[in-house]
């Protein structure tokens, strides 16, 4: 039934011309979706192909060596001689301060004492006696700030920038921007801490909105285990020559791409068939690279493999080095893990009972570590293509917390 506008003029019925005249933007939208999904699709699978760098970057990769915890800023690298001055002193005389877990202490100055080092004369404490020794080759930045005291919004922050999760890792933002070196390796490579993961989890090398082949691939450092899980079938499994497994990935992977093709646009499903399509290489190529047997035994004992308390750390700056040889564009480090209960030692660097117990501890692992890793580089000619970054989600106060300081 044709209805009256308000002005008297009856609504005329639609024709098909009038429907596909008024359509026509809608189904060209919809065409257009198609066609970028699927441009999309094939950007993602190929976005890890080199890409050229800035004209003035001379670094091709970059490690970084995460702190978890919150390491004392006060007690490694920033000199605060009035600190020091004050100690004893009341850090809050109106007492309206709250830190993260307590009221402010008296102040107290670094456990440490501080010395000058290298031809820049830098003023370093005694917890970092080797790194001492490499300070004219690295750059300090005291600017940093955090949003948050707690570990795991902190950390996403350091990691991506903002205190939420669900956005791109540093890592997923250089891979997304100058692609990989390597065929056979993933671009980004994280290396935990044996004794877990860190506080937030795999979330920190998330590649977020960026397309999932981005994210980082977490590698075993322990030898008795291997590289990736579930990398190899099973012991138990026994039967199948490497032609058979051969042709039934080349066969899975053809379903693969047919059923993908269906799905244009769907990045976590391209990323999934690129991971299967470098789990075949890296067969070959992770056991290789975290093979140290063709290390010379000067290496190993500059990463200070046979220590039980350093050894661990030592073998990931080794294996960072290892991964950045071949190609692989940014490596994460993690030197320490998620908080547990104090037994011996905290898991990482958060000091709240006992800073001398636990960044003594922790100072020894990283000194040894990051200290070995830069010579290694230097010495190879790589640290002058190799961006070396040593960071953790914020320090801690200059107050006292009983033997330790709150965040």
């Amino acid at each position: 039934m044709n209805l009256p506008f308000p002005c008297g003029q009856r609504r005329r019925v639609a024709s098909r011309r009038d429907f596909l005249q008024a359509a026509a933007g809608g189904i060209g939208g919809v065409a257009l979706t198609a066609m970028l999904a699927r441009a999309e699709s094939a950007l993602s699978a190929n976005s890890l192909a080199p890409k050229p760098a800035p004209s003035r970057a001379r670094a091709r990769a970059v490690i970084q060596i995460f702190c978890p915890g919150g390491l004392s800023h006060v007690d490694s690298w920033d000199w605060k001689p009035e600190l020091a001055r004050r100690t004893d002193q009341p850090f809050d005389p109106t007492g309206k301060l709250q830190f993260f877990a307590s009221k402010p202490g008296n102040c107290q100055g670094s456990y440490w004492p501080f010395r000058q080092h290298g031809q820049c004369g830098r003023w370093m404490s005694d917890l970092f006696p080797r790194l001492a020794a490499c300070v004219d080759d690295v750059a300090f930045i005291h600017s940093m700030q955090s949003k948050s005291a707690l570990h795991g919004p902190a950390m996403f922050m350091a990691n991506s920038g903002f205190i939420l999760p669900g956005f791109p890792s540093m890592g997923a933002w250089v891979t997304y921007g100058l692609g990989s070196e390597s065929e056979n390796l993933p671009a980004f490579v994280v290396l935990p801490d044996p004794r877990g993961l860190p506080p937030g989890g795999v979330i920190n090398w998330g590649a977020g909105f960026l397309p999932a082949v981005h994210q980082g691939t977490t590698l075993n450092t322990d030898p008795e285990q291997p590289p990736i899980a579930d990398l190899f079938p099973p012991k138990s499994f026994v039967g199948l020559t490497p032609q058979g497994e051969a042709s039934g990935r080349n066969f899975l992977q053809t379903l693969n791409r047919q059923h993908a093709a269906a799905r244009a646009g769907n990045t976590e499903l391209d990323a999934r068939i690129a991971a299967y399509e470098l789990a075949a290489r890296l067969q070959l190529s992770a056991p290789e690279v975290t093979d140290l047997r063709g290390e010379t035994d000067a290496a190993l004992r500059l990463y200070d493999l046979d220590d039980e308390d350093t050894g661990p750390f030592g073998r990931q700056c080794l294996l960072a080095r290892r991964l950045v040889e071949r190609g692989v564009r940014f490596v994460q480090i993690y030197c320490g893990a998620e908080n547990t209960t104090a037994r011996k030692i905290r898991p990482n660097w958060d000091s709240h009972e006992d800073l001398v117990r636990d960044h003594g501890y922790w100072g020894r692992v990283l000194d040894t570590g990051a200290a070995a890793l830069l010579h290694d580089l230097k010495a190879r000619g790589l640290l002058d293509s190799t961006l070396v970054i040593c960071t953790t989600e914020f320090g801690r106060q200059p107050g006292a917390q009983g033997k330790g300081r709150d965040h």
